[in-house]
């Protein structure tokens, strides 16, 4: 009797010794739940540096290639061309890769780590947030590069530092509103592959019929009518302004509302997927 009550005491203390005795930690705030995500978004690309090959070569190849490709034929002087283009190119390059958003969602879930996360006491829609935050350091590596290869290259905006700096942010603003898009497709959609060929189908046409690359009053009549009611035409244009120093309060306001419906009307239906479908 004596043995066993001195082996459990013996059990009880080493029970006691292994379990901490500290009050257990607060619960994570919805702000730094979705800044620990972000974090291991960023994380992910530390040991995957790969993923950063869309972020650093659309915008190094379209503005190099069009520029000395297209410069000449299209306006002459290939100084001049990236006058133009290079707005055009920022926008075109950091729209593309804002499908990370919907990509890097679905192979969470895809892969079962969603479900993990989902049985820890924490923000549930942090898992998206803090992936849409390390999207928008994404989009800024991407704008960054095409500005200073830019003026590598020559670009020279008339409307300043200032005016280039805003031009960013806008870019930036508009690409956050369309991530929450990509983000809806990413539970709608099947695999990752899915909506990279979505992002092909729809954002390449939408690029490329626009003014980018070509003055759209050089275009037929019934060309330029779709051009200019083009979505990616009217930021283009705001984003060349800004550069330029000829942006018109419309033109920003437009392009901000624009991102703030897109978030307005995709960010409540993502978060709804996101609880009934995962």
């Amino acid at each position: 009797m004596t043995t066993t009550s001195t082996t459990s005491h013996a059990i009880n203390r080493a029970l006691h010794a292994a379990v901490s005795t500290r009050p257990r930690p607060p619960r994570a705030s919805p702000v730094s739940a979705s800044l620990a995500f972000a974090w291991r978004a960023l994380l992910k690309i530390k040991h995957v540096p790969e993923q950063l090959a869309d972020a650093i070569m659309i915008p190094v190849l379209f503005t190099v290639m069009f520029t000395y490709l297209f410069g000449g034929a299209v306006v002459g002087s290939t100084g001049e061309y990236l006058q133009f283009l290079l707005p055009g190119t920022m926008v075109f390059a950091v729209l593309l890769i804002t499908v990370y958003a919907g990509v890097n969602l679905k192979t969470d879930i895809t892969t079962g780590v969603v479900d993990r996360f989902r049985s820890m006491p924490i923000w549930r829609p942090a898992l998206i947030v803090g992936g849409l935050i390390s999207d928008a350091g994404r989009n800024l590596l991407a704008a960054g590069l095409v500005l200073a290869l830019g003026l590598v290259m020559g670009f020279r905006p008339e409307g300043g530092a200032f005016g280039a700096l805003l031009a960013v942010a806008l870019v930036l603003a508009f690409a956050f509103g369309l991530s929450w898009v990509w983000a809806t497709l990413g539970l709608l959609l099947r695999t990752p592959s899915a909506i990279s060929a979505v992002s092909f189908l729809v954002q390449f046409p939408l690029t490329f019929a626009s003014n980018v690359f070509v003055d759209p009053q050089t275009m037929p009549g019934w060309l330029r009518t779709v051009v200019e009611a083009n979505p990616v035409s009217l930021l283009v244009d705001a984003v060349r302004g800004l550069m330029h120093g000829t942006a018109e309060p419309e033109q920003i306001g437009g392009v901000l509302l624009a991102a703030v419906l897109l978030v307005a009307i995709f960010g409540p239906l993502t978060m709804r997927l996101y609880r009934t479908r995962t």
